[in-house]
């Protein structure tokens, strides 16, 4: 056994070579099992978010929900998980077959490999063997987690393309151009969590929150909550989906265990977006403030930080449940607007007070310094916004809601152009059509007499 292997005691957290011996010493066996815990996380967790989605929200809006299938209705989505396996499948004729059947794989599969590289726990010990509770341990672990997070929107383009249809292509443009602006505030949102870290690893991430988590880096921690709903496609930025005005959007045209792995990939996203915050904002693993002091710190040891990890990252669950259940969907260009005029710019503005704060020493001076460049800042971004204001109602009248409203002196045609053309048809036919038979009869008798 190697020095870092004896040096890491069960509970304790590890540095990053530490984290790479433990890991490359996992035999095979344990190696398998964390990838069939890993394998199942995400399929459990959406049995268990659907009831209690469903549950929650029924409370909200006073109706009972589920309460037939099992003891209070908890077992519906094991009926509904078995049920969708066995519905007629049924395919447009219009669909192209192979990508059709390929663009449900293509939104799970990455969704179940970005739980691999978060951390779940420090070192501890399962039937003997030392390891953390962590499959993979890489130098750029955030970045992987965003990759995966942005890879299934091909999965959602190529479904809404391949099914032949114009609302679910309508449902699958849309998600691409949510993804794009999101995912770029989401990216932003995470630069002052690495400034702050130092690193991309998401187990020095949390290390290095011991002290204190970073949920002060506030607007950070917002913005990432927000663009997180966004990634999602969840209710109030359902927009790629928008029953009312697409059906269904991306996934109208899928049914039976193609539908089920849709919905199997949103929740995953779901649980992997809350995990990836847990550890950015929420110090991971770590227990609790005033747990924290208990007992010489005796609650981050051992198997008690997975609970803390998984109780954190309900409450980032109940969050979207919440939102569903409250707030009405955006209008698109609403929802556009703020990802690229709003997020995006607060994030750059935020991520340049974050470096200024880094590389000064902070005194009386440098506070007042800061306090009226963020004055200054402010200022002008307001002044700038209500400039735009002006600008816009100078060119377009508009009305409270922001739609363009026709002029007062708006003259509508009698007849369209179409119109027009169909009564022009019409003439020529009539002239181009022959006399009556009874017609030329008579004239030819009065010649006669």
């Amino acid at each position: 056994m190697t020095p870092l292997l004896t040096e890491a005691a069960v509970g304790s957290v590890p540095d990053a070579a530490t984290r790479a011996a433990l890991l490359a010493d996992d035999p095979l066996w344990l190696i398998l099992l964390k990838c069939v815990v890993i394998l199942l996380i995400g399929p459990i967790m959406t049995i268990f978010l659907i009831v209690w989605e469903r549950k929650a929200v029924g409370r909200m809006q006073n109706r009972p929900g589920p309460n037939r299938v099992g003891p209070g209705g908890y077992l519906q989505s094991l009926a509904d998980a078995i049920k969708l396996p066995f519905k007629e499948q049924i395919i447009p004729d219009t669909a192209d077959r192979k990508v059709y059947f390929l663009a449900p794989v293509m939104c799970v599969v990455p969704s179940l490999i970005a739980l691999s590289a978060i951390p779940f726990g420090p070192v501890v010990s399962i039937f003997g063997e030392r390891t953390v509770l962590q499959l993979l341990d890489l130098p750029v672990s955030a970045l992987v987690i965003l990759a995966c997070s942005s890879i299934g929107v091909y999965g959602i383009v190529l479904a809404g393309w391949a099914s032949g249809s114009p609302y679910p292509l309508l449902g699958g443009m849309r998600s691409a151009a949510q993804v794009i602006s999101y995912e770029i505030a989401m990216g932003l949102s995470i630069v002052a969590v690495i400034l702050q870290a130092g690193s991309l690893d998401l187990a020095d991430i949390v290390s290095k929150q011991q002290p204190a988590w970073f949920l002060y880096l506030v607007p950070s921690f917002v913005i990432y909550l927000i663009s997180m709903v966004g990634e999602t496609n969840r209710a109030p930025f359902d927009l790629p989906e928008a029953e009312s005005e697409l059906v269904g959007g991306f996934h109208t045209e899928y049914s039976s265990m193609k539908f089920a792995m849709f919905f199997l990939a949103e929740y995953v996203n779901m649980v992997i977006v809350s995990a990836f915050a847990t550890t950015l904002f929420l110090g991971g693993w770590m227990a609790p403030w005033p747990l924290s002091l208990i007992g010489n710190n005796v609650l981050n040891t051992g198997w008690w930080p997975v609970l803390w990890f998984f109780a954190k990252m309900f409450i980032l669950l109940f969050g979207f449940i919440w939102l569903r259940g409250t707030l009405p969907r955006l209008r698109y260009d609403q929802f556009m607007r703020l990802g690229w005029k709003v997020l995006v710019p607060l994030n750059l503005v935020w991520i340049i007070m974050v470096t200024f704060a880094k590389v000064i020493a902070w005194n009386t001076a440098s506070i007042i310094i800061a306090a009226v460049a963020i004055f200054i800042v402010v200022a002008l971004f307001f002044y700038v916004r209500a400039a735009g204001r002006e600008e816009e109602s100078e060119t377009i009248p508009v009305t409270g809601g922001g739609f363009p409203v026709p002029p007062l002196d708006l003259k509508v045609p009698q007849t369209t152009p179409r119109q027009k053309a169909l009564a022009k048809a019409e003439a020529k036919a009539a002239r181009r059509k022959p006399a009556a038979v009874g017609t030329a009869k008579e004239g030819a008798q009065d010649g006669v007499s």
